[in-house]
């Protein structure tokens, strides 16, 4: 496991993304086509930000990153909610934060947030993404007050020592609690160094992969949408 939390941090930072994906993360012009703003749609809408693992980075069909399989689950329950992906690889939480502006143009009504693992990689001050993230979460509180949170946990690189290990780990839940989040742990719990669940790179989820990371996420994100809280569906909101 340790390896593989390594090894992803540092896949998670590569330039060498498929067409799909944007090429590396800090540019806000370079975002995919699926992530630009969504217009006003009858339908709720679910915002997923992230890195690579959110893009879907190495699979052959972009269809078969997490959100779009939680996108069908959600269709096979009947629910009314539209999925929008805006997953950049290589994006650090500073990169997803200089997006937000752009993103917050279009229908929000729940958020769910992947970031941290190249700040991890990079050794990136904890405090800075801690501070990243709470200011993703104003920035949509301010653009989208009735929006729902969900933030997705990942874990650091072991190779930056138990102090700072223990510093990025404990910073998720913090910020989950102080936001009032819904918080998943761990996004790859299941899935992070099991050969047969990721890529020939021993590091991104290869289909399957994908669909266990999409349970993860699925667990918590379900009972957000089954509670009706976060939204009438009859009402505009943003």
């Amino acid at each position: 496991m340790a390896m593989a939390l390594m090894l992803l941090a540092s896949a998670c930072s590569r330039g060498d993304a498929p067409a799909h994906v944007a090429a590396q993360g800090d540019n806000t012009a370079s975002a995919p086509a699926r992530a630009r703003p969504a217009r006003a749609s009858a339908q709720p809408t679910i915002l997923f930000v992230g890195t690579s693992l959110t893009a879907g980075y190495g699979l052959a069909d972009p269809d078969d990153a997490y959100p779009e399989v939680i996108a069908r689950r959600i269709d096979s329950l009947g629910l009314n909610y539209r999925v929008v992906n805006a997953g950049v690889s290589g994006e650090t939480s500073a990169g997803a934060l200089r997006r937000m502006s752009w993103l917050m143009r279009g229908p929000v009504n729940v958020f769910v947030l992947e970031t941290g693992a190249n700040d991890g990689l990079r050794g990136l001050s904890v405090d800075s993404m801690r501070a990243n993230i709470q200011a993703i979460f104003d920035s949509v509180r301010a653009a989208h007050p009735d929006a729902k949170l969900v933030l997705l946990g990942m874990k650091a690189p072991p190779n930056m020592g138990p102090s700072y290990t223990r510093a990025f780990d404990a910073a998720f839940p913090a910020l989950a609690r102080r936001n009032d989040a819904t918080f998943v742990p761990f996004l790859l719990a299941g899935v992070a160094g099991v050969d047969s669940l990721n890529q020939g790179d021993g590091i991104h989820p290869n289909v399957r992969g994908a669909e266990l990371v999409a349970d993860n996420v699925w667990r918590v994100l379900r009972g957000v949408l089954q509670t009706r809280t976060a939204l009438d569906p009859h009402r505009t909101h943003g």
